[in-house]
């Protein structure tokens, strides 16, 4: 990007033009007029405090809201660097929101599927998953969590049991993450964020008639939309963040590979991305 293309970013933006409408005039990339953006809005300081934490109080001077969704986890079994992957991704388009797309912890010792007898036990997988939730929480402070069918596993030994729910604690209670909201979905800018059991996006976006952000699918990740005459939706189904070499994901050995990413959804709801990880040797 040379000094005039830079010029005439700042210009438009100071005109109020959406990101991909001064992409598509300048070729500037969206994350490049991100970071010019960051640097014309003096509140941008205040998007990160000293401690590393960003603030998703934080809104832009222009009123738009920029989603950070970040794919499905499965503490203690994520892959080291996705967190530090999350953080840049929320830096480079300056967003000021951000949500969990849903399965937090893995809850291995108690799946489904069949569990590995060398694992870690319930106590300590819980305490390896705690300990990982709270840097995750450190570092977005304030953020909304969509449940996943692995969260529920504990609730649904519970019902399955006969024992009423009053006796069990909320997730985010046993997680320590007072300020993170849970929710099974979350409707944004007439944008639904869910974690996606039972159907794939795009098959939701045609019952729901919303647009769809999602995950649980680790294997699978696009973005679709479906036009009328005089309306636009998209489907977004989100990666995740697992090392899929975790003895917990075992039973995934012979799937397509996963896909890792986290998304983004920009201009209020009107423009969603992904972004892929560069993976390397290590997990």
């Amino acid at each position: 990007m040379d000094q005039s293309q830079k010029e005439e970013v700042k210009r438009l933006l100071g005109k109020k033009w959406k990101h991909r409408d001064i992409r598509d005039k300048t070729g500037v990339s969206l994350g490049s007029i991100s970071n010019i953006r960051n640097n014309r809005d003096n509140k941008s300081l205040n998007n990160c405090n000293k401690t590393g934490q960003r603030n998703n109080d934080y809104i832009s001077i222009d009123g738009e809201r920029r989603i950070l969704v970040i794919g499905d986890l499965h503490e203690p079994f994520t892959r080291k660097k996705y967190l530090e992957f999350c953080k840049s991704i929320y830096d480079k388009y300056n967003c000021n929101e951000v949500i969990f797309i849903g399965d937090i912890i893995d809850n291995h010792y108690s799946s489904f599927y069949e569990t590995d007898p060398d694992g870690h036990s319930a106590a300590k997988e819980l305490k390896i998953a705690k300990d990982n939730v709270k840097k995750w929480y450190k570092t977005f402070p304030k953020a909304k969590v969509c449940i996943g069918n692995h969260d529920l596993i504990p609730a649904r030994k519970l019902f399955s049991s006969g024992i009423s729910k009053t006796w069990m604690r909320t997730i985010g209670e046993v997680l320590s993450t007072p300020n993170w909201e849970y929710a099974e979905e979350f409707i944004i800018d007439n944008v639904m964020y869910t974690h996606g059991t039972g159907k794939k996006a795009r098959s939701r976006m045609v019952y729901d008639l919303i647009s769809i952000v999602q995950g649980h699918y680790h294997s699978e990740s696009y973005i679709n939309y479906s036009v009328g005459k005089f309306r636009k939706m998209f489907a977004m189904q989100v990666g995740c963040g697992v090392n899929d070499k975790s003895y917990a994901m075992a039973y995934g050995r012979h799937f397509n590979k996963m896909h890792i990413n986290c998304g983004v959804v920009l201009e209020n709801g009107q423009l969603p991305i992904l972004e892929y990880m560069k993976l390397g040797h290590t997990q």
